[in-house]
């Protein structure tokens, strides 16, 4: 209908036809066909309620590629929530931002001279908005996703390298620098990762004290960049892993 009958309509009236029709790939279950017969239909909310929504939104979006067929599996899912999700970002979350309460007077920490790597990080982070836009332009959702777990990735290598529990005892003022470039990084992260994890990424946000009108893509430059002592509320998990009972 979609690609003959609507844009001949269209055409009819004197309309300009769509140039790109989106079409959905078939989803099986386990490996097999979903139907009524099986008894195998996939309730969403019954996953919604297992998993949780924010956790359903990244598995379907970064498991498959936008058109093409999928198939669910719920192994599948816990690996994406406890590896990417709890894991990845959730504990470079939550190791950043507690060492910030716990040595930064929970506020934003004051950030000294960049180094080379520090600089590098944070040109990685600034540079991410133009790929990720670039991969959304052609629904490559799953695409963007890599580009940003890139950034993950980067970034716990990064805390790995600079070591700012080290740091606490022969450098405070660079491991404080370290910790405003995670914040930083974190900042931009979550913006970034918001439209396919809204609520989760709008947890990350309040604990980086990031008003609500700072949050779209226009703010991901240096310009809008986390103030320093900034207060923080109180850390908490965003992505508890998933274990089942």
């Amino acid at each position: 209908f979609h690609a003959i009958y609507w844009p001949a309509f269209l055409m009819a009236a004197g309309l300009e036809p769509p140039k790109r029709v989106f079409a959905h790939g078939w989803w099986t279950n386990e490996g097999q066909k979903i139907s009524k017969s099986l008894g195998n239909v996939i309730d969403p909310l019954e996953l919604i309620e297992k998993y949780g929504l924010d956790q359903m939104r990244y598995f379907m979006l970064r498991d498959v590629s936008f058109g093409s067929d999928c198939d669910f599996s719920h192994a599948a899912m816990i690996a994406r929530i406890n590896s990417n999700l709890a894991n990845d970002l959730g504990n470079l979350a939550q190791r950043s931002l507690s060492m910030i309460a716990k040595n930064c007077g929970a506020s934003v920490p004051n950030a000294g001279a960049f180094t080379d790597a520090d600089k590098e990080l944070l040109d990685k982070a600034y540079g991410a908005c133009d790929k990720v836009r670039a991969e959304l332009d052609v629904q490559a959702f799953h695409k963007a996703l890599d580009v940003l777990w890139e950034l993950v990735g980067d970034s716990n290598r990064y805390v790995d390298e600079q070591a700012p529990w080290a740091l606490k005892k022969t450098d405070p003022a660079r491991m404080a620098t370290v910790l405003y470039v995670l914040a930083e990084t974190l900042r931009v992260l979550a913006i970034l990762i918001q439209p396919f994890m809204p609520q989760s990424m709008g947890k990350l946000l309040d604990q980086l004290a990031v008003a609500p009108e700072k949050r779209d893509f226009t703010e991901l430059t240096k310009e809008g960049a986390l103030i320093e002592g900034v207060p923080l509320p109180q850390p908490s998990g965003i992505f508890p892993r998933f274990v089942e009972e």
